[in-house]
């Protein structure tokens, strides 16, 4: 294990207390031009690798409407108006003021509702393609755009913001891996028969998973089963003496069923072969790839020299003609692979997907069945063959997540006690001192959203430690409440630093980022979501005085950050990746 002397060292202190250890938080800063940033991943040598959401000023192109005949526009319109009229603010863009008096790029209100407008429409391939996420790179001088494979639009200047970004890993000398997909092209399509040009938006693949250097070269990492585009993703990636090793998931064939559907019907007439394709992609649950985890091994150039194909933790019997999946989700320095795969449940026809092992050209279950959990996935793996994440299971009537550790070494699983009973809860991360960190539900009374915070748990230890409780009570003036709440912990190194993402109230900026006023002028406040990064310090816990209201607008701020990233095509953090 590495840092063995310093791990000793820091537990000594922790180990007696836990509870008893402090942290300074830090902003880590974020890209400008964006709303919402959070971090995905972090090296030992201190590489940070994340992601920005809720760019503004997002290109929006109108040159392909038809602004008299287009009766969902006016529809959204006449809804927009009449959301207006509820809140007493009058509108102030019409229709005809976006089509010819250029009102989305000088009226923010006519600008968001575009936006709005061609995100509601995202599986509908006449209508422009948006997205609000970008990956990002944190350095001493802040954080920047990583473009994965988003290129220059032919319509408007700059990108086309029209592709998913997601850097998931970084190792020690900076090379990353992730996943995105490749940017739609406004096209041209005639339907047969018919003599009138339609307009549509089109794009060559789902996802790709990709490798960059740290001084930024890029290898794409394509399946050998690539009709229709094919899928990949990397997940992440460990250095070795020779190079490097990659775990993710490609796409192996597709399914019998989809594949007779696509046969039958997308025949290019009544519609472009590929928005034909998309579309049955999403009417399958499980997609239309049979889809299995990979080990790519790359040389210290990024060359690949072997790739290795995962099994199922099943055998699909001969009338199951959908597609099945597994997929790798992390790699540790000992070369233990874990990831995902369906199963069945308790031995019967029913299908599961479980967090499991590929090892030795097996595929192994290690979370019990019995006790009634039906889903999961690992998040991580430590030198010391631990492995952390989350099993569901059904907790007063909802279904709700657990995190769990897991050692290989022993082969025990433990389910530590989180923050309530039907509180759901995961792990994102280990490190060799095994200390767990990750997220849990903090608001016992609400059933449907609950605010996340985040936690800390140290394995042999009897509960979580809620983040929030180790940071100061107040800012440097002494008097103004902290400012910060940790919704996530993502990351955690062996010394113990803490990166994550942790909201804060701002002052509400609107899609050209503004600052928002009301009807009667006064600013507007909002929550954001910041990466952070928290540093074990001398010191001992703060008793915060309780001061409901200040209390409830603090822990209001925490909410599931991964909510703002639920637009179409928007990147997701770790744990959404591995599906």
């Amino acid at each position: 294990m590495k840092y063995k002397l310093l791990a000793a060292s820091i537990l000594a202190t922790l180990s007696t207390s836990a509870m008893s250890a402090t942290y300074k938080l830090e902003e880590l800063g974020g890209v400008d031009g964006a709303k919402f940033n959070y971090v995905t991943d972090v090296s030992e040598n201190g590489h940070i690798i994340g992601l920005a959401n809720g760019l503004y000023k997002l290109p929006i192109d109108i040159s392909y409407i038809d602004f008299t005949d287009d009766n969902l526009l006016e529809s959204a319109y006449d809804t927009a108006e009449a959301q207006y009229e509820l809140i007493d603010k009058e509108i102030t863009f019409t229709l005809d003021d976006i089509a010819n008096n250029d009102a989305v790029n000088t009226n923010a209100d006519a600008h968001a509702f575009m936006v709005s407008f061609l995100t509601g429409r995202s599986t509908d391939s006449e209508y422009q393609k948006l997205s609000s996420a970008i990956a990002t790179l944190y350095t001493s001088e802040g954080a920047s755009e990583q473009v994965l494979f988003d290129e220059q639009s032919l319509d408007f200047d700059g990108l086309t913001r029209s592709t998913s970004n997601l850097l998931n890993a970084v190792t020690d000398d900076g090379v990353m891996v992730g996943w995105g997909s490749a940017p739609y092209e406004k096209t041209s399509f005639t339907q047969t028969d018919e003599d009138e040009e339609e307009t549509h938006f089109l794009r060559d693949f789902i996802s790709r998973a990709i490798v960059i250097s740290e001084d930024g070269v890029k290898v794409e990492l394509a399946p050998e089963f690539d009709e229709y585009g094919g899928v990949s993703s990397a997940n992440d990636i460990i250095k070795t003496a020779n190079g490097y090793e990659v775990v993710g998931t490609v796409s192996t064939d597709i399914a019998v069923d989809p594949l007779d559907d696509i046969e039958d019907n997308c025949d290019g007439e009544d519609e472009p072969v590929s928005d034909c394709v998309e579309a049955y992609n999403r009417t399958y649950s499980t997609g239309i790839y049979n889809k299995r985890a990979v080990k790519w091994t790359l040389d210290s150039n990024l060359n690949i020299t072997n790739t290795e194909i995962y099994g199922l933790g099943l055998t699909p019997e001969d009338d199951e003609d959908f597609a099945f999946r597994s997929n790798a989700i992390a790699i540790n320095e000992n070369g233990l692979v874990v990831g995902t795969s369906d199963v069945r449940y308790k031995s019967n026809s029913t299908r599961i997907t479980m967090p499991v092992i590929f090892e030795n050209g097996e595929v192994k279950e290690f979370i019990d069945q019995e006790d009634d959990w039906i889903s999961g996935q690992p998040l991580a793996v430590n030198n010391d063959d631990v492995i952390v994440g989350y099993a569901s299971k059904r907790i007063d009537g909802t279904t709700r997540t657990k995190f769990f550790y897991y050692d290989k070494n022993s082969d025990s699983v433990v389910f530590p006690t989180d923050y309530f009973s039907s509180s759901s809860s995961l792990a994102n991360d280990i490190n060799d001192n095994g200390i767990v960190v990750g997220e849990g539900e903090t608001d016992i009374y609400n059933t449907s959203t609950r605010r996340r915070e985040g936690f800390m748990y140290t394995i042999g230890e009897d509960s979580v430690v809620n983040l929030n409780d180790l940071l100061p009570c107040y800012e440097e003036d002494g008097e103004t409440r902290f400012k910060y709440t940790v919704a996530e912990a993502k990351s955690i190194n062996n010394n113990n630093e803490i990166f994550g993402v942790a909201t804060k109230t701002v002052e509400k900026t609107d899609s050209f980022g503004n600052v928002v006023v009301d009807v009667d002028g006064n600013i507007e406040y909002e929550s954001v979501a910041v990466a952070v990064k928290l540093t074990p310090i001398d010191g001992s816990v703060e008793e915060c005085p309780a001061e409901e209201i200040e209390q409830y607008e603090r822990q209001s701020a925490s909410f599931p950050w991964y909510a703002l990233l639920l637009l179409p095509f928007a990147a997701a953090r770790r744990v959404f990746r591995k599906k």
